[in-house]
């Protein structure tokens, strides 16, 4: 292994080691072979053909606890230890990431430390921080994983790095999982052309077939496409009313299915090829997300957002491809859509930012992904002094993009609409790093699978200059590639 330095604790606990080794791995392969039987896992997935960033992998803690909030109660998990606790879920995060804050500069000079939590925060859980009427979830409204072992794949060289806590069993993990992972690594690299003795040992890279699985029963909405009609007339009665100025209104579909969520998240990832992509799993609840927009990222003090909001299905030829591009960024509804969200947006970081600190380094720019074009802003915000990512997750969330504006009475009003949870969809996921830093995905193009069942939410913002059937259409385009994903035509 090529040892890193250690990372100096400030807390109590021992420092923090990375260890670079010799070894070329695939993240699918790894977490297959090594966290697929977990029951309290994670995959924090840069993408199938990813060459810049990183991939995260690991299991819960056996020694540290995780945290699920089920409603109003807290529970505390450690191994196979499950307890309700007094607390809240916040303070529950903080006291792990202010007690054992670690310094931000990695030895590599890379940065975030991948160490930390890693999980989920429901829309529910953010309305009732916000005393906005929530139903109740059929999921756990909030789940963070304890990451003190974690196993990063580095796309820009391919390596994997192990890290961990500088303490006796956490050198007795690293030296395992080193093992491991080599072997794996020559396994899965037999008969590719590389001598025993070739460095560093080489593996495939996912192979780009979509995995057979059982077909999913018919989608069964929440709401019909008339009733969402109907919906969308009432949010434009509410906007007309002067109540809100954007609605992002969701609808929900299920399908029962039989197939392993594993091969259904290699399935999504090659559909989607997603750069904010996850697979994490608390006991029978598996999220598989391929989100393409980045709710919050933290580090050294400095925090974006990058609201998505304007959708556009991709051509079927490259003329008509690069027309539906030009119309998606010329449209006035979807232009007007982004700019209150990135108002909105400004108004939340600016409440921990230092002042003058919040800028908008990119407007209205149209990205283009497998099956959609979308139209994407980026607000930038330097905090206050003594404000840290827990401040700035406060602040913002749920996101702007997934309530309208202004966020409270848009959030009452979609309750009253909507007569049902988001869940898991619509809040955010990633890690929260020991370090203070924070990567944070919003859970949209995401299926959430548990119990034979199979959820995806979906919607769109709805303003005064919303044509109806186009917002049901687009609802419909979002969620097209995950059903697929699930075996549906």
């Amino acid at each position: 292994m090529d040892d890193g330095e250690p990372i100096p604790a400030m807390g109590a606990q021992a420092p923090l080691r990375w260890e670079r080794l010799p070894v070329l791995l695939d993240a699918e392969l790894v977490f297959e072979a090594v966290f697929a039987g977990e029951r309290l896992a994670f995959w924090l997935d840069a993408g199938i053909r990813a060459d810049t960033g990183s991939s995260y992998l690991g299991a819960a803690s056996v020694a540290r606890p995780s945290w699920l909030l089920e409603g109003e109660t807290l529970v505390r998990l450690v191994g196979d230890e499950r307890m309700p606790v007094a607390g809240t879920f916040g303070a529950a995060l903080r006291s792990w990431l202010h007690e054992h804050r670690v310094a931000s500069d990695r030895p590599d000079g890379s940065r975030g430390c991948p160490l930390g939590w890693i999980g989920w925060l429901g829309y529910e859980y953010g309305a009732r921080k916000l005393g906005v009427p929530a139903a109740l979830s059929r999921y756990p409204d909030a789940a963070m994983l304890a990451a003190d072992r974690v196993i990063e794949i580095d796309h820009e060289t391919g390596h994997a790095v192990l890290w961990f806590f500088d303490d006796a069993d956490g050198r007795a993990w690293a030296t395992e999982m080193a093992e491991r992972l080599r072997s794996l690594a020559e396994s899965a690299g037999a008969g590719d052309g590389a001598g025993a003795d070739a460095p560093p040992t080489h593996a495939r890279r996912s192979s780009a077939e979509l995995p057979e699985i059982p077909r999913s029963s018919e989608p069964s909405w929440r709401h019909s496409g008339h009733d969402y009609l109907g919906m969308i007339a009432e949010c434009q009665a509410s906007i007309r009313a002067g109540d809100a100025y954007q609605l992002c209104l969701t609808n929900e579909v299920q399908v029962s299915t039989a197939a392993d969520p594993l091969a259904v998240y290699k399935r999504l990832r090659r559909i989607s090829r997603a750069v904010h992509g996850a697979l994490i799993r608390v006991d029978d609840v598996f999220v598989l997300s391929a989100s393409p927009e980045l709710f919050l990222q933290v580090y050294e003090g400095v925090a974006v957002t990058r609201p998505v909001k304007g959708t556009r299905r991709r051509g079927a030829s490259p003329d008509e491809d690069a027309a539906l591009k030009l119309e998606l960024g010329a449209d006035p509804k979807e232009r007007a859509e982004n700019l209150m969200i990135v108002d909105l947006m400004r108004n939340d970081l600016g409440r921990v930012a230092r002042t003058g600190g919040v800028s908008v380094p990119g407007l209205l720019e149209v990205e283009t992904h497998t099956h959609v074009h979308q139209l994407v802003s980026t607000v930038r915000a330097e905090l206050a002094q003594g404000a840290d990512t827990l401040d700035a997750l406060q602040a913002c969330f749920p996101a702007g993009s997934m309530t309208g504006a202004p966020k409270l009475s848009a959030m009452g009003i979609l309750h009253r609409l909507e007569r049902g949870p988001r869940g898991v969809y619509s809040g955010c996921l990633g890690r929260l790093g020991l370090d203070g830093s924070a990567e944070l995905a919003m859970v949209i193009r995401t299926i959430v699978m548990a119990g034979g069942s199979a959820s995806i939410g979906t919607g769109g913002g709805i303003t005064a200059l919303s044509v109806p059937e186009n917002e049901l259409a687009e609802a419909r385009l979002k969620a097209a590639a995950l059903l697929k994903a699930l075996g549906h035509p």
